[in-house]
């Protein structure tokens, strides 16, 4: 896959960033560079390999999950821009 100047155009006209014809050149060149490392990696034989979430092999300390606060129902309500009894009235987003 190639990334050409249109493309970077497109792209930064997505994203709402104003890219220069200067940058953008240099944009599509380390795009390309990035592309064409990915494809390397793509080439290697990775049937017997286990999936590795990190390199130290460590695991989480658990913890009982315990209830810490109790009956703060009316203490939270508090912070509600309007009032309510039983849930956070806000203004509305969407219409």
């Amino acid at each position: 896959m190639t990334i050409d100047l249109k493309t970077i155009k497109h792209i930064s006209k997505l994203s709402r960033i104003s890219v220069d014809d200067e940058k953008a050149k240099k944009l599509a060149g380390d795009m390309n560079t990035i592309f064409d490392f990915i494809e390397k990696l793509n080439e290697l034989n990775t049937d017997n390999i286990e999936p590795l979430t990190s390199v130290a092999e460590t695991t989480l300390k658990l913890r009982a999950d315990e209830v810490k606060s109790r009956n703060i129902k009316e203490q939270v309500l508090q912070n509600s821009p309007d009032e309510n009894e039983d849930f956070f009235v806000v203004p509305r987003v969407v219409e």
